[in-house]
C-alpha cells in the first residue's frame, strides 16, 4: 500500500508523513526530495513553477511509487499533487495508492510558513498554490489540519485500517 499525502505548503504533509511512516514501519519519500536544483533555486527566489517544471519531478516521484509497488513495499509519500492531473500522474492506474488530503485555511497556513525557517518555500507564493488547487472529491481521505499530528495519524490509520 502506498499512502499519498497531499496538500499545500504549510499543510503538514513531512511532519504528517514522517509520523505515519514511523509508527508503520514503512520508508518516507518526501516530494522536495524529488525536485530539481534548479527548482528549489526557482522557488527560493519566490518564483512560482510551472507544469513544465513540475513535469520531471512528478515523473520522479511517479518512478519512486512504481518502484514500490513493482517490490510490493509498503511506504509514505508526500507531495502537493494540487491539481488533479498531477496526482494522475502520480497515482493514476495504481489501486494501491490511497490520497490523504491536508485541508486547512490560508491565516493558519500562512502562519505556519511565517514561522518556517530555512526552507525555499516563502509564505508569499501560498497564494500561488491555493490559485491552483483543485481539492479532491470523493477519492481522497480529507482531514483538518487544525488538529494535532497525532490525531492525524490515527485518523489515517483507522480510515486505511492500518
Amino acid at each position: 500500500m502506498i499512502i499519498l499525502i497531499m496538500g499545500v505548503a504549510g499543510s503538514g504533509k513531512t511532519t504528517i508523513g514522517r509520523l505515519l511512516a514511523a509508527e508503520l514501519g514503512w520508508p518516507y519519500h518526501e516530494a522536495d526530495d524529488f525536485h530539481s536544483a534548479a527548482n528549489k533555486a526557482k522557488m527560493g527566489r519566490g518564483e512560482s513553477l510551472d507544469d513544465a517544471d513540475r513535469a520531471p519531478w512528478l515523473a520522479a516521484i511517479r518512478a519512486a511509487i512504481d518502484d514500490c509497488v513493482a517490490h510490493g513495499r509498503s511506504a509514505v509519500f508526500t507531495c502537493s499533487a494540487l491539481k488533479a492531473s498531477y496526482r494522475r500522474a502520480l497515482a493514476g492506474g495504481l489501486p494501491a495508492v490511497s490520497i490523504v488530503f491536508l485541508d486547512g485555511d490560508r491565516s493558519l497556513l500562512q502562519q505556519r510558513l511565517q514561522a518556517r525557517a530555512g526552507h525555499y518555500m516563502k509564505a508569499g507564493m501560498l497564494e500561488s498554490q491555493f490559485a491552483i488547487l483543485e481539492p479532491p472529491a470523493e477519492d481522497a481521505l480529507t482531514l483538518n489540519v487544525r488538529q494535532e499530528p497525532a490525531e492525524l495519524v490515527a485518523e489515517i490509520r483507522r480510515a486505511f485500517a492500518l
